[in-house]
């Protein structure tokens, strides 16, 4: 066969393939090596996406917290306001009457001088004693008389 051995062109390919078989294994352990540094990067990555992830849960845990606390604190400030603006309604209904009073005792003072002098002492110590009793009515914080 063209003059040479057999087993001289099987020794050929024997060492050919085994060329090409440390080729491939050369190129296989460079892949090998990437895939080991990004697996390393990787499990940095991760741990990396754990740690993010317990922070934000945390903070989440305490932006509730303080949701809570604001939404307590702002629902009895609305209660305080509520009241303090019913009280001051009451405080003008009656300074309005208080002014109806005072308005009608001058006017009947003006116009009929021939009034009895008891009738006006008696209304005005009507309004003094209204008067008397606004001021002692006990006052809360921030609160008009």
């Amino acid at each position: 066969m063209f003059g040479l051995p057999l087993g001289f062109l099987v020794e050929g390919s024997v060492t050919v393939l085994l060329v090409v078989t440390l080729a491939y294994c050369f190129m296989l352990n460079e892949r090998l090596k990437r895939l080991h540094n990004d697996r390393d990067l990787l499990k940095v990555m991760v741990a990396d996406l754990i740690q993010a992830t317990t922070l934000a849960n945390s903070a989440i845990k305490d932006l509730k917290t303080t949701a809570i606390e604001a939404d307590a604190i702002l629902g009895s400030r609305l209660e305080e306001a509520e009241r303090f603006g019913i009280e001051l309604a009451n405080h003008v209904n009656a300074g309005a009457s208080l002014m109806e009073r005072i308005a009608k005792i001058t006017a009947i003072a003006r116009h009929s001088q021939s009034i009895e002098q008891p009738v006006v002492i008696e209304e005005t110590n009507r309004v003094q004693s209204a008067l008397q009793a606004l001021q002692s009515r006990p006052r809360m914080r921030g609160q008009a008389a």
